[in-house]
């Protein structure tokens, strides 16, 4: 049985972990940037809204094909960067299945395997269903996670090689790419896969980052 000491030490130490996280979150949020959705970009199946913030997945075909266009269900923003610091949140609320972080403006976009870190996309890809989530890495390493988040942050230093990612409601820390090669300009891209018949048809949201 743990003694009274232990169990405040534990205590301690677990309010310690979270005042550091928030601390940690507050950081890289001074460095968010607002970003749009860029319809250019996007699989002929994804659904971009007006305001160019959320996008979905539909059965139906709602672009036409056009050089840059993803042939998966990807859409990059229209803000790329090619230096310094930058932070951005997406809901992902309401989702089973979803990939989202940064890549390199030449990623090849007809190649459907070609989401991980070796082919120039630095992300996530959570699968809600059987509580997987994993880095989209070569080969891809699973990420332990104490809940799905409904908000992801993702943290990019160019200079340093680095992107994190958070859950931005909790402030936890969820999974860092270090020592990154980018020598390209980096999109952020979001990816709400198939909506599986209505399951996964909630939108991805570029949300408004509170500082």
């Amino acid at each position: 049985m743990m003694s009274n000491k232990e169990d405040l030490s534990l205590r301690k130490s677990s309010l310690q972990q979270t005042q550091d996280s928030n601390l940690e979150l507050s950081r890289v949020r001074q460095f968010a940037v607002a970003l749009t959705l860029d319809p250019d970009t996007a699989h002929v199946n994804l659904c971009v809204s007006k305001d160019l913030k959320q996008v979905h997945h539909t059965d139906q075909r709602n672009f036409t094909d056009g050089p840059g266009r993803f042939s998966y269900y990807n859409v990059f923003t229209k803000q790329g960067f090619s230096s310094g610091k930058f932070y951005f949140e997406v809901q992902v609320r309401d989702k089973t299945v979803w990939v989202l972080g940064v890549a390199k403006e030449s990623v090849d976009r007809n190649n459907r395997k070609s989401l991980c870190s070796e082919n120039g996309f630095w992300c996530l890809d959570m699968k809600i269903k059987n509580g997987s989530c994993f880095v989209c890495a070569e080969p891809c390493a699973p990420v332990s996670l104490k809940c799905p988040p409904q908000k992801v942050g993702v943290f990019v230093d160019y200079d340093e090689g680095l992107v994190s990612f958070y859950d931005a409601d909790s402030a936890d820390f969820i999974y860092s790419f270090t020592g990154c090669s980018f020598n390209d300009k980096l999109f952020p891209f979001l990816n709400p896969c198939v909506n599986c018949h209505g399951e996964n048809s909630a939108p991805l949201v570029l949300t408004a980052v509170e500082k």
